[in-house]
């Protein structure tokens, strides 16, 4: 792994010397290496092996804008065995989908569809730089390079979502998008260094969820774009949701807002014109199990009697998207 954060860093110092990112640059050396410790996460050798399985092709072309981010070109069936083998070995993908080639890697999250829900709110992007929060393998990241980014930088802690990123650039070559194995709070703080930021899908996994809020705010430049989509329950202006236990089989999930209560916090720690863009249910046809995350998925953690249930007897997920402005 020396030679990929060696690489990322010579990367990210020619990108950002001279401008408002470079005091990060004092502190990334560790942060990558924590990140990548094999100490800490016994997998790395084993995803790493898989990284470097990946047949050499070259694209024909790169296509950043389709729902499936990918490339398309010549391959043999060796090759594609190969291919299908080294991705296999980066099991589960999550976040999606991708088409590389003639293989189509049907992610368990149908990701597009959450982008066609905020890409009608979303500034124009062009010339700016973006954070991904929460990024997962980066399919989002890849929208927004294609929707016109200057620059874009994914942070998940899961070296196993970074590694799956490699693999996708290991075929789209594209610079000016990294994706970095550490968290939010890692970031040097009041950066205020980014043109927009998107927070998806983070929320609900915070113990406090308005410092999540203070940190997005303090990441962004004066009038920066946040984009926020999380979990919610239905209510008004005061309700929020604290699971006893687990939430859709999930135990990292500690507060859920209303929409217009989050719409609320927003305002609260600063944020300006906050809106609410969309408040959809998610359903079995958006998060499922398939060949590429064999895992339980949304119909597992559902009441199998009653689908407006989870299985623990609470509202089903719905999950809401908001904008607004950094003061």
């Amino acid at each position: 792994m020396d030679g990929i954060v060696a690489a990322d860093l010579m990367a990210l110092q020619e990108r950002w010397t001279g401008t408002l990112l470079e005091p990060w640059l004092t502190q990334l050396p560790s942060q990558l290496a924590q990140g990548f410790s094999s100490a800490r996460y016994g997998d790395i050798p084993r995803w790493h092996e898989a990284l470097l399985s990946l047949p050499k092709i070259c694209a024909d072309t790169v296509n950043l804008c389709n729902d499936r981010v990918g490339c398309t070109g010549s391959i043999t069936e060796g090759e594609r065995t190969q291919l299908t083998t080294a991705l296999q070995g980066l099991h589960p993908w999550r976040k999606g989908p991708f088409q590389l080639f003639d293989l189509h890697l049907d992610t368990e999250w149908r990701s597009d569809w959450k982008w066609h829900r905020l890409e009608g709110a979303l500034h124009d992007l062009s010339q700016r730089r973006v954070l991904d929060v929460g990024c997962g393998s980066g399919y989002h990241s890849w929208r927004m390079l294609g929707a016109g980014a200057k620059e874009v930088i994914g942070i998940d802690p899961s070296p196993l979502f970074n590694l799956q990123f490699r693999a996708i650039q290991h075929y789209l070559r594209q610079p000016n998008i990294n994706v970095l194995p550490i968290t939010l709070e890692q970031l040097p703080s009041k950066l205020r260094a980014f043109d927009t930021v998107f927070s998806m899908g983070v929320l609900y996994h915070r113990r406090s969820p308005l410092d999540h809020l203070i940190e997005l705010r303090d990441a962004l430049r004066s009038d920066g774009q946040l984009i926020l989509e999380t979990l919610v329950v239905e209510g008004g202006p005061n309700t929020v949701f604290i699971p006893p236990n687990r939430y859709a089989r999930m135990g990292n999930v500690w507060c859920l807002p209303s929409a217009v209560t989050l719409r609320g916090w927003l305002e609260k720690v600063g944020f300006k014109n906050a809106q609410i863009v969309d408040v959809s249910t998610t359903s079995t046809q958006e998060q499922r199990t398939t060949p590429w995350m064999t895992f339980h998925s949304l119909e597992q953690f559902l009441d199998s009697e009653n689908a407006t249930l989870t299985a623990e007897g609470h509202a089903a997920p719905i999950r809401a998207i908001l904008t607004a402005a950094a003061p």
